[in-house]
């Protein structure tokens, strides 16, 4: 596969480029950034061929497969919709766009045109993932009844990107951190959200910023399970993950398990604690797409990867609207 990357506005992308570098399936055809301090930056950071001047070169050069985008998360959608559109696969750092309409453009053209849309939803690639999943499928704990889980970031001001700031780049805490966690429950649980109880963003840390909602929090419910969220950027900068970074809790009639995104274990709590180990996940997004595109089975493809980013936007849209 010819893949392009299209956007260097974060520092996701860099994950994204690597893994296609380390692929025997995936050729990196070259770079585009039009954001001349971005370019700078992205220079400094990796080998980078930036051969195409404009997105459009990408968008019209026969010989690129698939793009990969990682420019502001406002400006995603509006490309991934001109890829589809050029007859392009896509792969994209998370979220994929910021707006219902602009997801459901994405939907009905990849549909039409028979394209995949795949995104670094990476946490479902953790081998604590799949295990955790292996554990509540075999009844370990008991039937589920609650969930909760935390992906407090740090702010980090001055470093982050100022885009994060700019009205209309953002496009919400939510959307941002917590499609990790709403893709993992509806993988682990096998269910979609289907009701928000309560969902709100407020600034808090980033006094600097007022007009940036820096705090979200939400209690939705997937069928029968109740689930609570904070995704705040509330965690002060520490020099090792704090335990809040991602922190997973599953509560049957029977147990409970809790696992920590960096962390290689899980402990299983019924009458005495468990603590099963997990070793690192054969799988990445970009095997997973390259797979797709050529029409092999693969257990995260496009629809996935579209209900995942459409739950995330309603949570992110009833907060936005009762705030």
């Amino acid at each position: 596969m010819n893949i392009a990357f299209a956007g260097f506005r974060h520092g996701h992308i860099y994950t994204l480029y690597d893994m296609a570098n380390n692929s025997k399936n995936v050729e990196i055809c070259g770079c585009f950034e039009e954001n001349d301090a971005a370019r700078e930056a992205a220079g400094k950071m990796r080998e980078l061929d930036f051969c195409y001047g404009s997105y459009e070169e990408i968008l019209a050069d026969d010989n690129v497969d698939a793009i990969a985008i990682g420019d502001y998360y406002g400006k995603r959608g509006k490309m991934v919709i001109e890829a589809l559109k050029s007859g392009k696969h896509v792969i994209a750092d998370k979220p994929i766009c910021t707006s219902l309409s602009e997801l459901d453009e994405i939907e009905a053209l990849s549909k039409k045109n028979g394209l995949v849309v795949a995104c670094m939803l990476d946490m479902r690639h953790s081998i604590q993932t799949r295990k955790v999943k292996e554990l509540i499928e075999n009844g370990e704990i008991g039937e589920l009844v609650n969930i909760s889980f935390t992906g407090q970031h740090c702010l980090d001001y001055g470093n982050r990107p100022s885009w994060y700031y700019e009205d209309g780049k953002h496009g919400g805490t939510i959307n941002d951190i917590a499609i990790h966690g709403v893709d993992i429950l509806r993988y682990i649980t096998g269910k979609n959200f289907t009701k928000v109880n309560f969902a709100k963003v407020w600034n808090a840390f980033a006094t600097e910023e007022p007009n940036f909602s820096d705090c979200g929090q939400f209690m939705a419910e997937m069928e029968n399970i109740s689930v609570m969220a904070d995704v705040s950027y509330a965690a002060p900068k520490c020099s090792s993950p704090l335990p809040t970074y991602w922190d997973f809790y599953f509560w049957g009639k029977k147990g409970m398990l809790n696992f920590r995104g960096c962390e290689s274990v899980i402990h299983l709590y019924k009458s005495s604690e468990e603590t099963i180990e997990c070793e690192k996940s054969p799988s990445n997004n970009i095997e997973d797409f390259v797979s797709e595109v050529k029409g092999e089975k693969v257990y995260f493809g496009t629809n996935e990867t579209l209900t995942s980013q459409r739950q995330v936007l309603l949570i992110q849209k009833f907060a936005d609207e009762n705030n």
